[in-house]
């Protein structure tokens, strides 16, 4: 096995793992953080270009998902941006 095939095969593994993690999340509601689905989306679109990428398809189609994984960062980013920030109180120190 070659190289540019072990690569392959990770990045095959990868996507796997990362849509049997989406599919979890979205048949269980409230299973992680509200979230988390866009952000699944974001890295499931930049593996699929990688793979996209080392199987030799066009620019397009390695394009079309970045483009993707940018409008998923788009709306994780949004997500965040509106969710209030929960921050822990903070300890005095003893001198």
């Amino acid at each position: 096995m070659t190289d540019h095939d072990l690569l392959l095969r990770m990045s095959e593994l990868v996507l796997v793992a990362s849509l049997i993690e989406l599919l979890w999340l979205l048949t269980r509601r409230r299973a992680g953080p509200s979230g988390l689905v866009p952000n699944l989306l974001a890295g499931l679109s930049l593996a699929l270009a990688l793979r996209l990428g080392l199987g030799g398809a066009g620019v397009i189609w390695v394009g079309a998902c970045l483009v993707s994984a940018g409008i998923s960062h788009l709306f994780d980013l949004r997500a965040r941006w509106r969710r209030p920030v929960v921050s822990l109180p903070l300890r005095r120190q003893q001198t």
